[in-house]
């Protein structure tokens, strides 16, 4: 690559984005930011919610000025395809670990795995796996799970808003789920061999959406590499405010513009009707020419609206 193309890739993600990855097997989340990071030569790259390594599929990398939305990136729901295997379990709860466990499977029906799912919607409590990056007195918990220490979790709430079985093939069981923030997808099928009266284990985890991010509008890291090569982003980028259809938005005049890249708070009457708003909402501002300026919040206390981000180089 010369010189010229490496300044075109530079350029291309100036004002940041997303890359929807789809995430290779056995690869680390932080393994495809490095990858990336050496491909897009961005100084700012993050993932926006870590995948396993067994894991495959929706993988939303923030580029340049998206790394200042990452908060946004997995706002609402996500969708998976589990993979699970009956008649044992391991202590990762996956089929990297150990076997710690085994029974039979034989007597498993159908609608036994139908039937166990019905626990598991809606919002219940879940104990988070040993082995996951969750702190316990300063330490990681897999710190400690890989030194054969144990402590107690405490259970944390979460949700489910569909559950359903795909595919029996016994000893394999395949389900969909989608859920909340803070779901162990590997939690959920060591609890489910329990409550069949036997063992299971995670074999395959495919995320099919996070927020946003769908599995079918995904790009492969070898699609992001020739990007790199053409200097053209247009089809593997997605733009920033992809992550901010939520909330409202708004088109500035020129001399707004100018008053919200200084920081300049817009008083309450500038933007729509004060009673539409309450206190903390945020919109999108835009320019004249329909590029993303800066995410406004709205402090009736202050009688305005206060630049809360505000994008550089517009």
């Amino acid at each position: 690559m010369t010189d010229d193309s490496q300044n075109v890739v530079r350029a291309g993600f100036s004002s940041g984005g997303y890359l929807n990855i789809n995430k290779p097997q056995d690869w680390t989340s932080t393994d495809v930011v490095r990858k990336l990071k050496g491909i897009t030569r961005a100084k700012k790259i993050g993932h926006g919610g870590t995948l396993d390594p067994l894991a495959t599929g929706v993988l939303p990398i923030c580029v340049g000025s998206a790394t200042r939305f990452a908060d946004t990136v997995l706002l609402g729901t996500k969708s998976y395809r589990i993979t699970m295997v009956l008649g044992s379990s391991t202590n990762t709860y996956d089929s990297t670990g150990d076997v710690t466990a085994e029974s039979e499977w034989l007597n498993v029906t159908r609608e036994d795995i139908v039937a166990s799912l019905d626990g598991f919607r809606g919002k219940f409590n879940q104990i988070p796996p040993m082995f996951s990056a969750l702190h316990h007195n300063g330490k990681r918990l897999y710190e400690l799970a890989r030194k054969g220490i144990e402590v107690e979790r405490p259970p944390r709430p979460v949700e489910t808003m569909s559950l359903e079985l795909i595919e029996f093939n016994a000893p394999e069981v395949v389900i969909d789920v989608e859920c909340g923030h803070g779901f162990y997808a590997r939690t959920l099928v060591h609890d489910i061999g329990e409550k069949l009266g036997t063992h299971a284990h995670l074999t395959g985890l495919v995320r099919t959406h996070a927020g946003a991010f769908k599995l079918e509008d995904t790009v492969t890291i070898e699609q992001v590499s020739a990007a790199a090569e053409s200097g053209d982003w247009r089809e593997v980028a997605l733009p920033i405010d992809t992550t901010l259809q939520h909330m409202p938005k708004i088109t500035l005049s020129d001399s707004f513009v100018e008053m919200v890249k200084f920081g300049r708070q817009l008083s309450d009457g500038d933007i729509g009707k004060p009673s539409e708003y309450q206190s903390g909402d945020r919109i999108r501002a835009y320019t004249p020419e329909d590029e993303l300026l800066a995410i406004l919040i709205f402090e009736p206390e202050k009688l305005g609206w206060r630049p809360e981000k505000v994008l550089t180089g517009i």
